[in-house]
């Protein structure tokens, strides 16, 4: 709570995007521009082929902008979700071959029995990009919770083996981030018709989900493949300080909340131990907090300097943080457009360009250009 009221406190003295002069940073000169406005909550978006874009709502929607900033109305066919609190409609990606398939994979949060839960879900895009068809679910990460609306985790990313992975977050029920025969507080991970598959770690463990490929996650709302070294990296909000950056390896335990970096948000400690045999340590820690969100790697041509990087949605402190990356490991980092805007994140588009979808009701997305 304290948090949020933090970040709308800083919304509010955000100063415009567009007013932007060109900014200098360590390894590029750019300007901020605002590509389009007019969306609430936006957070998740992909480039289409044709270089549009699709941008989830929170609330429940799903629009198409196009190349010139452009929204469209709702599309149709979209899942009905479990909009409040954190819920809603959260991430979206695109299947590996979706020129041939025109299949979109949607996370998002769901009403059932019993409560809440994390969804993923599948769906065809018309040929005239304007609404979803043969909507599908692949997975409920169970079980559903019946109190509170935080922690859905939701990011969607597909690795090189052609696998699809999901973060889900743990429903800010600590335990469950532990519990191997719990959904919630995990990377997951697939075949993209939904099915588990043989090689997890998990398979055939007596008390043990099939799905799991990771455990011990907080709120993962952050997650991309290296396309260096094809891991998987995921960031994850901490509770006080403690927000992490992991390279989320096969059958690991993150820790939380046995051990963390993080403090309650009245002050103790979370854990006296940062770090403990069986558990893998984060890569890069942030104390205090950032609020890590979505992050991208940037391999573009737009701003050859940025090349190598991972860049980070950051909402409290609000801005744009720029890891330098070295194979699997952070050697530097760098901060962007700080106490400026907060954002939930970030896209790298096909024209080598840098989005940035902002946090909040008046929602925007912003780009970078080479100044």
């Amino acid at each position: 709570m304290m948090r949020r009221a933090l970040l709308a406190l800083m919304l509010l003295a955000a100063p415009a995007a567009a007013q932007e002069g060109p900014i200098a940073s360590e390894r590029a000169t750019f300007r901020v521009s605002v590509f389009a406005s007019g969306l609430e909550h936006p957070w998740g978006a992909v480039f289409l082929p044709d270089g549009s874009m699709l941008v989830t709502e929170r609330p429940g929607r799903l629009r198409r902008v196009t190349p010139d900033g452009r929204l469209s109305v709702p599309l149709g066919g979209v899942p009905q979700v479990e909009q409040g609190g954190q819920g809603g409609l959260l991430d979206i990606a695109l299947a590996p071959d979706f020129s041939r398939t025109r299949e979109v994979f949607l996370c998002q949060a769901a009403a059932v029995q019993g409560g809440a839960l994390t969804r993923l879900v599948a769906a065809r895009l018309s040929p005239a990009n304007d609404g979803l068809t043969g909507l599908r679910r692949l997975l409920d990460a169970t079980p559903a919770q019946a109190s509170g609306r935080l922690h859905f985790g939701c990011r969607i990313a597909f690795g090189r083996d052609g696998h699809l992975y999901l973060s889900t977050g743990e429903r800010n029920e600590r335990a469950r981030a532990q519990r191997l025969d719990d959904l919630a507080g995990k990377v997951i991970r697939l075949t993209r018709e939904g099915q588990v598959p043989a090689d997890n770690p998990f398979v055939g463990r007596a008390g043990a989900r099939p799905e799991i490929w990771s455990y011990g996650h907080r709120h993962p709302q952050g997650l991309a493949v290296n396309p260096w070294t094809g891991s998987l990296w995921e960031a994850e909000f901490g509770p006080r300080g403690g927000d992490e950056i992991n390279v989320v390896r096969r059958g690991a335990n993150y820790g939380w909340p046995v051990v963390s970096h993080g403090r309650e948000y009245w002050g103790p400690r979370i854990s006296r131990e940062t770090s403990a045999p069986g558990i893998e340590d984060p890569i890069h820690v942030w104390v205090p907090s950032v609020s890590p969100s979505g992050i991208a790697f940037y391999d573009g041509a737009a701003f050859p300097g940025w090349r190598g990087s991972l860049f980070v949605a950051a909402q409290a402190t609000p801005g744009l943080v720029r890891l330098t990356v070295d194979g699997d490991r952070v050697t530097g980092e760098e901060r962007l457009l700080w106490d400026r805007v907060a954002l939930r994140q970030v896209v790298v588009g096909p024209d080598g360009l840098i989005y940035l979808l902002t946090f909040g009701e008046e929602g925007r997305i912003l780009r970078l250009d080479p100044a």
